[in-house]
């Protein structure tokens, strides 16, 4: 939404932390945030949580998902087994 509107943004993975956050708010998790550079600086955007992080190990940054994808595969991939619905 920011690139329509002509304002310089970037996709940002990385590990959000827990800390100070109530329980029910789940645990630390890798998670995805968008930065914009507005007024001579960057903003982080996290719109996955209600609560804001206080901590985040940024791992990558790049122009969307495919650029900073946590894991990569080449090759076909095939199927074996899933046990999501034990």
């Amino acid at each position: 939404m920011c690139r329509c509107m002509n304002i310089p943004a970037r996709h940002c993975t990385g590990y959000r932390g827990d800390k100070g956050l109530p329980t029910l708010v789940g645990d630390m998790d890798f998670s995805a945030c968008s930065e914009a550079y507005l007024g001579g600086r960057s903003y982080v955007f996290d719109t996955r949580h209600n609560y804001p992080r206080k901590c985040c190990t940024l791992m990558a940054r790049g122009r969307d998902a495919i650029d900073v994808a946590l894991t990569n595969r080449s090759g076909p991939a095939q199927l074996t087994r899933s046990d999501l619905h034990q």
